[in-house]
């Protein structure tokens, strides 16, 4: 059992940041690359353009349901990686450091994507959700469902990631809320900061910057900011694990440095696949 409300080191917000970058940068490839991108090509598409907010690819010769099956393909692709994630995680025997934080903000954030994006379709009729029930009558009731559906599995989501996040905390209510915010909230800010930031080089313009930068991750994400709340519930993360800790830790700060550079400036204006055709 853990050392409950025993002082402990609060997280290096450096490393919880650079983790932050790695995950979401994670997350959205695997949403646009091989979610769009990989269904785009199993289904006889022709990839023309991938960036850190879309995929584009020539449809045309592609029946209404390939067209369909990609656009939801983002979707299908982000809960895959969270399933195989949670999975590792909860097999995982090492001691909740870096790594295990890594390992869970991106099963959650890939999830909240997921969820998140049935509900913004409903509610703006925009998005890859709208795409995939484009045509569907009566249109008010298909949108009324992604927004049901989004909404109930964002809801699902969120409880789990701060039940999980829960079960390796140290503090005692209300304490643990302050403490799951130290990680959660670095993380939300870093993560949406890359997003808007190669957002600005899209070549879509500010639109993409709207849709996918501020609605999609900032708006995807809020769970991270207002999820550790759901902790004032005691029953909730009951802590059984050993506390979660992230001391500084270079390697993880040079490899976002990395991932941060050609995110922002190799996909955030995107890889042309035209000249290949």
């Amino acid at each position: 059992m853990p050392e409950i409300g025993k002082p402990h080191l609060r997280p290096d917000w450096l490393t919880v940041a650079a983790v932050a970058v790695v995950a979401n940068a994670s997350a959205s490839l695997i949403h646009e690359g091989l979610g769009h991108g990989g269904a785009c090509l199993l289904l006889g598409g022709k990839p023309l353009l991938l960036t850190s907010m879309q995929f584009q690819g020539d449809k045309q010769m592609l029946s209404s349901a390939a067209v369909r099956a990609i656009s939801a393909a983002g979707s299908i692709a982000n809960v895959a990686a969270a399933m195989a994630t949670i999975t590792f995680l909860r097999r995982s025997q090492a001691a909740p450091q870096a790594g295990w934080f890594f390992l869970w903000l991106f099963a959650t954030v890939n999830l909240l994507l997921a969820a998140g994006y049935p509900l913004y379709s409903g509610l703006g009729n925009i998005g890859d959700w709208a795409a995939v029930v484009a045509g569907f009558e009566p249109a008010w009731l298909w949108r009324i469902l992604l927004i049901v559906i989004g909404a109930g599995a964002y809801w699902f989501a969120a409880r789990w990631a701060m039940h999980c996040l829960g079960q390796h905390l140290s503090a005692l209510p209300p304490g643990r809320v302050a403490e799951a915010n130290r990680f959660t909230l670095v993380a939300f800010a870093f993560g949406g900061l890359l997003s808007v930031a190669a957002g600005f080089l899209d070549p879509g313009g500010a639109m993409v910057v709207v849709i996918s930068g501020a609605a999609a991750s900032l708006g995807g994400a809020s769970a991270l900011a207002w999820g550790p709340q759901l902790l004032h519930d005691p029953s909730l993360g009951i802590p059984t694990g050993a506390p979660l800790q992230v001391t500084r830790q270079w390697w993880w700060i040079a490899v976002a440095a990395v991932v941060a550079i050609a995110f922002v400036f190799l996909l955030g204006p995107g890889i042309s696949f035209r000249a290949a055709g």
